[in-house]
């Protein structure tokens, strides 16, 4: 250890404790999985996911002693929450304990840690140690060869990751599998409804499917990390029965491809990162369209449109208002759309491509998208979504221009009352007209001895409330009654208002430009637009 340690240095790393010293021999890193505790002796165990300052690190040291593991490394000690029962757990179990860096991801210190032990001579996988961190292609070979079957390496939603190669005749499903990148949707509903997936996920063991009719013999194990799945190994017998050691091969594999699919999904994350930043980019009118053609399934040249959706604050419930971005790309994509999704900071743009040619067609199908999405979207958050729907362009160069109309019309539903959740700039033009008028007039200097401030002036010295029994009078075109109940006040009481507003600052209410002025003048005053409340 005390020779890994030198390679890999502090920077990774943080020594917490080593009760046993570090002249201890290491023979290779695992992610360490709570349903899956047993693990080769001599390990590095990376206790993804488990709190150093909860009861359960103390419960995994103390395992990892049991299983001869040598370190288990944590997450970031920040806030030194590490109890004292951690450090008594170590020297109990007689295992190191090291705090990940703050700045280090946890598919790094794989990479790191598997790099040091080649460094100093030592296979970090001793079944797979050929394969380079990352290489799925290659994960799925090896484990074919260890395991002796066709291997496929799936995430969570039945996608193929990789698979590996084989001489052998392959059955039809695999076959499908493989061409169509992920399981059939008909061999997925029959999973799910007979509960197998429940069985894969919820087990921690290798699952075994026999065989039936054409379909061979399978097995299948979750690949997990601190409890939490990361994807799938399936193992199916290629002309041959799977040999009687394959369930406990298949187990070992699924331990050694967790740092595999960590790593994956980081790359992954990272990739994303990429994606979103450069849609931002074109979106504000900066970036490239053909950077992001060539990182989506995006066309450049097609029909485009951008969607900008608003969720609610404060209505519904926190957990699933942080997921709209998911939920969003989940329902895009569930429409058959090419998407991305970019995290704005009052809601979430989306850039679609690859519409109809027709512009009316086009048009269509982002207006039925922006439909679903707000009646999926509001019942999954229980929070009003609204969403405002760009005008379609010829191409992805122009999709900076369909968003600044999404937005229009976005900013329009949320300035009106009303039950409407989803509009085009044409269907609420005169709201866009009247917004783009405040901003203007937003800008313009007035006099200082208008009626509507003198007035504001007497509120704010007498605690009155002229100017709002005003504001509402205007509202309900001078209909006293409708005006009244919108206060809560009597009429009569209402009328001795207006009586007052006319005295305290000279309004002409006969006059219409001084109607106007003084409407106009209150909502700039409240930093309103129309119908804003």
């Amino acid at each position: 250890m005390e020779s890994l340690l030198s390679v890999v240095g502090a920077g990774a790393l943080e020594l917490y404790a080593a009760p046993g010293g570090l002249a201890t021999p290491v023979q290779g890193v695992t992610v360490w999985d709570v349903r899956d505790p047993g693990v080769p002796p001599g390990q590095i165990l990376l206790a993804v996911g488990v709190d150093p300052g909860s009861s359960a690190a103390a419960d995994v040291i103390r395992a990892a002693g049991r299983a001869a593991a040598v370190a288990v490394v944590f997450g970031p000690d920040l806030p030194g929450r590490a109890s004292p029962a951690v450090r008594s757990a170590a020297a109990d179990a007689g295992v190191a304990v090291f705090f990940r860096t703050a700045w280090v991801a946890w598919a790094q210190v794989v990479g790191v840690v598997r790099a040091g032990l080649a460094a100093v001579g030592c296979s970090a996988d001793p079944q797979i140690a050929r394969v380079t961190l990352g290489d799925l292609e290659g994960l799925a070979d090896a484990v074919a060869a260890m395991v002796g079957g066709a291997v496929t390496i799936e995430d969570l939603q039945s996608r193929v990751l990789a698979y590996s190669s084989t001489d052998e005749d392959v059955d039809d499903m695999r076959r499908r599998t493989i061409l169509g990148r992920r399981v059939p949707d008909t061999a997925v509903a029959a999973m799910r409804d007979t509960g197998f997936f429940r069985l894969l996920w919820g087990t921690g063991d290798v699952v075994r499917r026999p065989a039936e009719n054409d379909l061979p013999e399978r097995l299948a194990v979750a690949v997990t990390a601190g409890g939490e799945a990361l994807g799938s190994i399936w193992v199916a017998a290629a002309g041959r029965p799977l040999p009687e050691t394959a369930e406990d091969d298949v187990r070992a594999a699924a331990r050694a491809a967790a740092p595999h699919l960590l790593h994956h999904r980081s790359r992954r994350a990272g990739q994303m990162q990429v994606v979103q930043e450069t849609a931002r980019a074109l979106l504000e009118g900066l970036g490239s369209a053909e950077a992001l053609a060539a990182r989506t399934p995006l066309p450049l040249d097609g029909r485009c449109a951008v969607l900008a959706v608003h969720a609610a604050p404060g209505t519904g419930r926190g957990r699933d208002e942080n997921r709209v971005p998911d939920l969003v790309a989940v329902q895009c994509a569930a429409h058959g759309h090419e998407a991305v999704v970019v995290t704005v900071a009052d809601g979430v743009l989306v850039l679609l491509g690859g519409l109809a040619a027709d512009s009316e067609r086009a048009a269509a199908q982002v207006t039925r998208l922006g439909e679903a999405l707000a009646t999926q979207l509001s019942a999954t958050v229980a929070a009003t979504v609204r969403v405002g729907v760009g005008e379609v362009v010829v191409h992805l160069r122009q999709a900076a221009e369909s968003r600044r109309t999404a937005e229009m019309a976005l900013r329009a539903l949320l300035s009106r009352d009303g039950p409407g959740t989803v509009a085009r700039v044409g269907e609420v033009a005169e709201t866009v007209a009247m917004l783009h008028i405040f901003d203007t007039l937003r800008e313009v200097p007035l006099p200082p001895e208008l009626p509507v401030t003198r007035l504001a002036a007497y509120d704010a010295e007498h605690g009155g409330a002229l100017v709002d029994t005003l504001s509402a009078y205007l509202d309900h075109f001078s209909d006293v009654p409708a005006a009244s109940r919108a206060l809560g006040v009597h009429p009569n009481t209402f009328r001795y208002r207006i009586r007052r507003v006319r005295e305290v600052c000279g309004l002409e209410l006969d006059d219409p430009q001084a109607r106007l002025l003084a409407h106009l003048q209150l909502r700039l005053m409240s930093h309103e637009g129309p119908g804003e409340r």
